[in-house]
């Protein structure tokens, strides 16, 4: 089932949120004596790692940094996947990471830290210019030290024409998503009006959005979908038939579409046609 963005209301609550600069959220994540972690980054630079390197206090924060380029180093890293760009390789990259974490620094750390695994894949403008400009990012952590684990997975797709610019906003939805999780979990609605901040719907799409763990578990991932279409942040939300969120282009990838026009209020099973 998919929901188009003039099917949904769009009028928004007044936001009164106080707006951060990236700078402001990438410093105030690295001052957080409770935050730690991982920063995993295949494709287009490690353009939201450099953002917590460059604002200072980074040792503070970050436990490791690594971009695994080479196909074959990925592969030896986080197991062998169809796709490079995809949410299997996402998934794979923060669970690995995360693990590693809990494994390596709970003995000694568990107790003052709640470990974190950022993560991305992503394929920006190539020098020809020629291919889809989309990545999947996430981040796998623990809320509190010694939580259970807790996720929030985009899709990205990247609208500016240069491959630099590409890049500057990648970074900047991804401090914005860390930010979002470690201090906005408690209102995931303002989390995703947070993704845009600094940025604009001209710069960047974020066409899907997935909440799971226990910070999440009374989130309807349906609502968080038309969320982003009622933001402008999507033009579509798509879900299963048993009402799991889809990523459009990764579900209809080589596949023939058709599209019937039905009717939504209320949900039916039935399509109704314009005579």
């Amino acid at each position: 089932m998919t929901f188009m963005r003039d099917t949904i209301e769009t009028s928004l609550d007044n936001d009164d949120r106080p707006r951060l600069s990236t700078h402001q959220k990438a410093l105030k994540t690295n001052l957080d004596p409770v935050r730690y972690g991982t920063f995993a980054e295949i494709g287009a630079g490690q353009e939201v790692a450099r953002w917590f390197f460059k604002v200072g206090a980074a040792a503070g924060s970050i436990s490791k940094s690594i971009s695994a380029y080479d196909m074959a180093v990925s592969d030896a890293i986080y197991g062998r996947c169809k796709r490079y760009v995809s949410r299997e390789r996402l998934q794979s990259m923060l669970d690995y990471e995360h693990g590693l974490n809990i494994e390596r620094l709970r003995p000694s750390r568990g107790d003052s830290s709640a470990f974190f695994a950022f993560a991305d894949t992503v394929a920006a403008r190539n020098f020809q210019g020629t291919n889809e400009c989309h990545g999947w990012m996430g981040v796998k952590y623990h809320a509190h030290p010694r939580d259970d684990d807790s996720q929030i997975i985009i899709h990205v797709r990247m609208l500016d024409h240069e491959n630099r610019l590409q890049q500057e906003a990648l970074g900047i939805v991804g401090v914005n998503l860390l930010y979002a999780a470690f201090f906005l979990h408690h209102k995931p609605q303002r989390m995703l009006e947070s993704l845009l901040d600094n940025l604009t719907t001209d710069r960047v799409e974020i066409d899907m959005v997935e909440f799971s763990g226990i910070e999440f578990r009374h989130v309807d991932n349906r609502v968080m979908s038309l969320k982003l279409v009622q933001l402008g942040l999507s033009g579509a939300a798509m879900l299963g038939p048993s009402g799991e969120v889809l990523q459009p282009s990764e579900v209809l990838r080589k596949r023939p579409v058709l599209v019937e026009r039905g009717s939504f209020r209320p949900v039916t099973g039935q399509h109704q046609y314009d005579r």
